[in-house]
């Protein structure tokens, strides 16, 4: 651990105990901001550049939104924590090969887009925002938390032939716990935090946490899933994805890699190929259905 997660450990865990509401309003401001931006990557920068850009505004933050094609059949493509549009590079020549458009947002707090923090909401509604734009999408392909929101928006409205899951997870809910666990912040900070989020984010609601499990709202998003995730992951564990399958059945196909960890599974030609083969197996009508 780093001297900054240490100091906060040793700050936070007996403020919790002494101070609860407090303890949870500091973790919860540290939970909701990335920190850090990601750049767009070498690999990425022809990709990026040919991108249309727009504007899109979600609870008052500046959204830099990208479009790849001409916005006829559209595939959402939705990046996880701390990432951006452009780590989908690879599969955007692909998806245009097949007469796709891309169709994608740097969150806030992310990429080129403005604000400091962010939520899994702001992503669910982002996504929402470019299905009023775009009309039904042919397919969408998310990472991790970008999983996690899709999940969240199917269930809510989005309209979408089929989804591709990279690390994806699969409950909102364990967001606060990894959080906790990777600064070695105690159970009396988690729940505080819990509250907080739910009183911040979600109106005071306590069900929220059932309520944005996909693997609970399977009967919401019927349409075909296709997981892909690896068994190293050390950010989000592969127990998330065998969730998703037990709760899907015979509509989700899980694919266990080896070796890509969490964020290099993205850009894995192999991974590529089997998202666009699953994408193009769906048909040009798909999203119409």
């Amino acid at each position: 651990m780093d001297p900054a997660q240490a100091l906060i450990r040793t700050v936070l865990n007996p403020a919790a105990r002494l101070a609860p509401g407090p303890a949870g309003r500091a973790a919860f401001e540290l939970f909701q901001r990335p920190l850090r931006r990601s750049r767009v990557r070498p690999a990425e920068q022809d990709v990026h550049r040919e991108a249309a850009t727009e504007r899109l505004v979600v609870n008052g933050k500046p959204v830099v939104g990208y479009r790849w094609g001409d916005g006829e059949r559209p595939v959402l493509l939705l990046h996880g924590w701390r990432s951006r549009a452009s780590r989908f590079a690879p599969f955007v020549p692909r998806l245009r090969e097949l007469g796709l458009s891309a169709v994608a947002f740097d969150a806030p707090g992310h990429g080129d887009s403005g604000g400091r923090t962010t939520s899994v909401l702001e992503f669910r509604e982002l996504a929402l925002l470019l299905q009023e734009r775009y009309g039904p999408f042919e397919g969408v392909v998310a990472h991790s938390l970008g999983v996690c929101a899709a999940f969240g928006a199917l269930a809510d409205g989005l309209r979408a032939g089929r989804l591709a899951a990279v690390s994806g997870v699969s409950e909102v809910g364990f967001f606060p716990a990894a959080f906790c666990a990777g600064l070695g912040l105690n159970g009396a900070v988690e729940r505080a935090l819990r509250h907080r989020v739910e009183r911040e984010l979600f109106g005071g609601d306590a069900g929220v946490w059932e309520r944005y499990d996909a693997a609970r709202r399977s009967a919401a998003v019927d349409l075909p899933v296709l997981v892909l995730h690896d068994e190293g992951d050390d950010v989000v564990p592969l127990a998330q994805a065998h969730r998703l399958k037990e709760a899907y059945a015979d509509r989700l196909d899980l694919v266990v890699t080896r070796g890509l960890g969490h964020r290099r599974i993205v850009a894995e030609p192999a991974v590529v190929d089997q998202v666009i083969g699953f994408l193009s197996a769906a048909g040009p009508e798909v999203a119409a259905a």
